[in-house]
């Protein structure tokens, strides 16, 4: 071996027992915000072999948030308008030549409680029937969670879990009837969430609709079908909501029929059951569709040579809608003729030979209608 060869391996020796991974710390290492703060955490690194990488990562998740932002150099992580999903472990990964090594932050994002009910109410129950409400809570801190009646001081029976208190009753009572709230609580605020309750005895009515949703035709006779129970028997009408009933309605037995429905008979009908126990309501939804409609803006127009020309169709109808265009007398479109899906068609520059009656077509799935529109072209 000579000289320079050893030489070598000696300085090679020397550096490879000299070279140190890096050393990671983190400040700070736990941090808690309220929702819609900012907050940032530093990566420190200390090591004597560079270059030096860093690069962050969040636990469980294959990427940082839109609103996770990293420094250039990878030395500051900022979390802007933190958000309950940010909440969690951010890990700064350091490397060198000579090895990587990280070091890991925890955020936790405090915000006041979100309650759910679970049904939503308003719940009109008879006697006697078992029911039950689920009220389920999100906040950091975890919040408390409590029932109470309006204008009881009485405490109610729950069953809680960890996130849910849940109001039960085996047998409703008619006195079991009034308006309860679902309170939750932490530092961060408290919120509350309220569901009427409503006993009715065994002659209270119950009215119920065959169909909730109808889609109908224009022009096309419907007929809304309401059962109601109750004793003494119900008495069954029917009105629109925010509106009066279409003038061409009948009423019989519960049955509604509109005739020749139009676009403005759309809208909620609601089917009012009525007895000396009181009332019940139950709701059918009409949309009524129609074949299009069609126009073209502007009707007639007057260029010169070289101008743009832009004809709008418009159509009026169910959706989906397409748009076809063409030009009477001719087997289609000049060249340099551009149409889009939004019902226009464009001509850049026209020339004298681009006068003439275009025609527009829309269509849907139940028909379709025709527009026409004159174009005079000058020098």
């Amino acid at each position: 071996m000579d000289a320079s060869t050893a030489a070598a391996i000696l300085i090679s020796l020397v550096l490879s027992v000299g070279a140190q991974a890096p050393v990671v710390s983190i400040e700070p290492r736990v941090v808690s915000v309220r929702q819609g703060e900012s907050v940032s955490i530093r990566c420190i690194v200390d090591g004597s072999q560079h270059p030096i990488t860093r690069e962050w990562k969040k636990s469980n998740s294959p990427r940082l948030a839109d609103n996770v932002k990293v420094s250039r150099d990878g030395s500051v992580l900022t979390i802007a308008d933190a958000q309950p999903d940010n909440q969690g472990q951010y890990r700064c990964v350091a490397a060198n030549p000579a090895g990587r090594t990280s070091g890991t932050a925890v955020l936790n994002v405090r915000y006041p409680p979100t309650v759910t009910l679970t049904p939503a109410g308003p719940l009109r129950v008879r006697v006697g029937e078992p029911v039950s409400i689920e009220c389920r809570v999100t906040g950091r801190p975890r919040p408390s969670l409590k029932w109470k009646r309006l204008g009881s001081p009485l405490d109610l029976v729950t069953k809680a879990t960890e996130d849910v208190n849940t109001l039960e009753w085996a047998l409703l009572r008619p006195e079991d009837s009034g308006v309860y709230a679902c309170q939750a609580q932490n530092n961060e605020g408290m919120t509350e969430v309220k569901v009427e309750v409503t006993v009715q005895n065994q002659g209270t009515p119950v009215a119920s609709v065959a169909v909730e949703l109808i889609t109908a035709v224009q022009g096309h006779t419907v007929t809304m079908e309401c059962h109601a129970t109750g004793n003494p028997t119900p008495v069954v009408t029917w009105s629109k909501l925010r509106a009066p009933l279409p003038w061409r309605h009948t009423v019989s037995g519960g049955v509604l029929t509109l005739t020749e429905v139009g676009r403005q008979d759309s809208g909620q009908y609601i089917c009012n059951a009525t007895n000396v126990h009181g009332y019940s309501q139950a709701y059918t939804q009409m949309e009524v569709e129609a074949p299009p409609y069609t126009t073209i803006l502007p009707e007639q127009v007057r260029l010169r040579a070289g101008d743009a020309l832009r004809l709008q169709c418009l159509a009026h109808g169910a959706a989906p809608l397409s748009f076809q265009w063409s030009r009477a007398g001719r087997a289609g479109l000049a060249p340099g003729a551009e149409t889009t899906g939004d019902g226009q068609l464009l001509i850049a520059r026209v020339k004298l030979s681009d006068s003439g009656t275009y025609k527009c077509v829309a269509t849907n799935h139940l028909g379709a209608s025709e527009a026409l529109g004159k174009v005079v072209v000058k020098n």
